[in-house]
């Protein structure tokens, strides 16, 4: 069976775009100019956008002036002026089904979740565990996307890959990509040098449901697909609002990785919390519990807040300002590491006016003291 659908969209561009509408914080935003490519045609008609001017995300060089954005659900806009956007727009499923497996290609401007919906529709399993995710195919692997046990890398055949610099295409595989714990080559040494066009999936028909994460466990062994992808909608649902309703980007940061030796102190102080031992001998600790446990769980401060339900999530009761996100997140981060002398870091990614930045390099414009009001 060889099934495809690959639909090119003419490329335009917009000046003094507004933002707002394409960031699930809902902050207000704008940038001078925005790309919408879907070929690779129109990739090399887009301004000179070389490697000389861009650099990790560690960084805090001026020069970086331009930021790819899917659909903005890991994104927050720290001020009011965007650098120039590039927001690809290639579409399109191809799936060829082989004796033992189905490889399945998807352009990078496909919504994720539909993408999952769309495979167990077609009898194609393995990604149920990463249903509901939000934001594009292409932002998967520069994350690594990750929940309930699976992760993007268990099913990444390659990547396609267009290169500023020689304004070319790459097909990256899954080796190539060095893909880890919410981390890949394109948040290392391809950071802003280039930008994914679209993705390759290789799924084994014999499938096994991966019921192993807390909250899957209670399901039976020979639970259908379906059956999980059900549960994990469910279970997500209830942990995370709506960002259509109340204005988030999921969860906000990663879960810590701790080495034996902390780990140990911190569970002979507290004896249950949660932990999940790593194949290199880390230990990954539950962000949400670790801010849970300093009483910041549904905390408020004026228009910004920890939500009710899940400490993971910061929410936007109403505010403009990306800064003020900013000063929440630093505010629980002090207070984690008093408790636990375990630094959290974002998850979402913090662009400025002149790029993407490391949130230790941001400023605390405005500081929440320890008498701030819940």
């Amino acid at each position: 069976m060889i099934l495809s659908f690959f639909i090119p969209v003419a490329m335009h561009s917009n000046r003094n775009y507004s933002l707002q509408s394409s960031n699930s914080f809902n902050i207000k935003a704008s940038c001078s100019h925005i790309y919408f490519p879907s070929t690779l045609a129109e990739l090399q008609q887009l301004p000179e956008l070389t490697a000389d001017k861009t650099s990790s995300n560690t960084s805090d060089n001026n020069a970086d002036s331009f930021y790819i954005l899917g659909e903005g659900s890991n994104t927050l806009f720290v001020e009011s002026q965007a650098p120039i956007i590039i927001q690809p727009k290639f579409t399109g499923i191809d799936i060829d089904e082989q004796d033992d497996h189905f490889v399945v290609t998807v352009g990078a401007a496909e919504n994720w979740h539909k993408l999952v919906c769309f495979c167990l529709a077609q009898g194609i399993y393995g990604l149920e565990n990463l249903a509901l995710i939000p934001g594009s195919v292409g932002a998967a692997p520069v994350q690594n996307i990750g929940a309930y046990g699976v992760e993007f890398a268990d099913f990444c055949q390659q990547v396609q890959w267009y290169e500023f610099a020689s304004k070319t295409l790459h097909s990256l595989t899954k080796q190539d990509c060095r893909f880890a714990y919410r981390d890949s080559i394109f948040k290392q040494a391809h950071y802003n040098k280039g930008l994914i066009t679209q993705v390759t999936f290789n799924f084994p028909k014999a499938w096994q449901a991966n019921l192993t994460y807390a909250g899957l466990d209670t399901l039976a062994q020979n639970s259908t697909a379906l059956e999980v992808m059900t549960q994990v909608i469910a279970l997500r649902s209830r942990k995370l609002p709506d960002p259509k309703q109340l204005p988030n980007a999921g969860s906000f940061f990663k879960n810590p990785l701790v080495n034996q030796k902390v780990f140990a102190q911190l569970q002979q102080q507290y004896p249950k919390i949660p932990h999940y031992p790593q194949a290199n001998g880390e230990v990954k600790l539950a962000a949400g519990w670790l801010i849970e446990q300093t009483g910041l769980k549904g905390f408020r401060h004026e228009a910004v807040g920890v939500h009710q339900q899940q400490a993971l999530v910061l929410v936007n009761y109403g505010s403009d300002f990306g800064s003020d996100i900013i000063s929440l997140a630093k505010y629980i981060q002090r207070q984690v590491v008093d408790k636990f002398s375990v630094l959290l870091t974002p998850e979402v990614r913090m662009v400025t006016q002149q790029g993407e930045r490391s949130f230790s390099l941001l400023p605390d414009v405005n500081p929440i003291g320890d008498n701030s009001n819940d």
